[in-house]
């Protein structure tokens, strides 16, 4: 099998490095030697072994029959869609780590693929080196899928860590994750939520069959998250993390990204640092969860290399994953339950226990003129209209 790859960056350099390590193992299970005829980038590679094997122009790959797959790994939706449309129309099935153009265009390349008994596949694109694709299309199919509740981003996860663990203000905490290569320079897809949002996007689209259109997914970032916070989260022995969910109750499907509080009673209470994990809930199966690096060369590397391995298997096969062009229209997060974590100042004790169901109160030295409550669960609606007219500082969502 003859493959091309589109980018030759951290992932893309990847890939050929996993390639070129493990040939003869991944030939075994492919049933034939992968070999990389091209890379394509802009940029030229003098003394690396690629240069060999380099190209800038993408029209000599696609115009290529020999080239069967072709792996795109470049970012961004611009020239990839461009690129991963033309290739499908031209017969080449395709493997990518693409989260912005899985999320924005999945659901008509997947149709194009299917048209053409080719593959569009995307395991690489939410959890990075974690499978979890695979596993929604193939492993747990007999369910109902009921709930999908995951930390979808590293960066988030390490620098709410680094507060917890080390007292770092939100600034710090980001500056060394920077530093570590963890965030990028404008970290704004990260922090504000948006990177969580497109993947949560692609599991909910999977999980129920129908195009969930990420702009429509509610989504807070933990900019706002403060010391305070996650001092009284220790108070109460709980966690803060960023949490993507999707939720299906009844006849409704519920999507959120933002922070969330949990307790130690919660399995996503121990991922710290820069690993991720989502906790899948099935009607039969109950909770199973998938953990591990999120992120990373080559861990990412590796899950696309799968996919090249699957589609090689599947020559003229396709393999079905539900994601239809439909659209599914998300309900509104009004109705969605959940506990709350409120700070207040001293003098809303009175009106607090008048209004709310309270589960939990705590006072920290450290900030002497306010404190805590964790609330009954009640919908965002109920909590909005309680707390109307209240001079809240802050409030996150908790899982009591």
């Amino acid at each position: 099998m003859k493959i091309a790859v589109l980018g030759y960056g951290t992932v893309g350099s990847g890939v050929v490095e996993v390639i070129r390590r493990n040939k003869d193992s991944i030939a075994k299970r492919a049933g034939e030697e992968i070999d990389i005829k091209y890379v394509l980038d802009l940029r030229d590679f003098p003394g690396d072994p690629v240069q060999d094997i380099l190209v800038h122009d993408y029209e000599q790959i696609v115009n290529d029959p020999e080239v069967g797959i072709i792996v795109e790994v470049m970012g961004g939706v611009e020239p990839a869609y461009t690129f991963v449309k033309r290739a499908l129309l031209a017969g080449k099935s395709v493997c990518t780590s693409n989260k912005e153009l899985v999320a924005r265009h999945g659901a008509e390349l997947l149709e194009i693929a299917k048209e053409r008994a080719l593959n569009f596949l995307f395991e690489a694109s939410v959890g990075g080196g974690i499978p979890i694709i695979r596993p929604l299309n193939q492993s747990i199919t007999a369910d109902e899928i009921e709930e999908i509740t995951g930390i979808l981003n590293g960066t988030t996860n390490f620098i709410l860590t680094k507060m917890r663990d080390d007292g770092c203000s939100f600034e710090d905490a980001l500056k060394e994750a920077q530093s570590l290569g963890y965030a990028e320079r404008n970290p704004a897809a990260d922090v504000e939520g948006f990177d969580a949002c497109r993947k949560l996007a692609i599991l909910t689209s999977l999980a129920y069959g129908m195009h969930v259109s990420f702009e429509e997914i509610q989504t807070e970032g933990i900019t706002n998250i403060t010391a305070a916070d996650i001092a009284y989260a220790k108070k109460f022995d709980m966690a803060i993390k960023l949490f993507a969910s999707s939720r299906k109750v009844g006849d409704n499907i519920f999507a959120l990204v933002a922070p969330k509080m949990v307790g130690v009673n919660n399995p996503l209470y121990t991922v710290n640092g820069v690993y991720n994990a989502i906790l899948v809930h099935g009607n039969v199966l109950g909770d199973v969860m998938f953990y591990g690096s999120g992120a990373g060369k080559l861990p990412t590397a590796s899950a696309v290399v799968s996919d090249v391995v699957d589609a090689t298997k599947h020559k003229h096969v396709n393999i079905m994953q539900i994601w239809s062009t439909k659209k599914l229209d998300l309900a509104s997060n009004e109705g969605l339950v959940n506990n709350f974590f409120v700070r207040l100042p001293k003098d809303e004790r009175k009106t607090a226990w008048d209004r709310l169901e309270i589960l939990k109160t705590a006072l920290l030295d450290d900030y002497p003129n306010e404190f805590a409550i964790l609330t009954s669960p009640m919908s965002e609606k109920e909590f909005a209209e309680k707390t109307e007219g209240m001079h809240v500082i802050s409030y996150i969502r908790a899982q009591a």
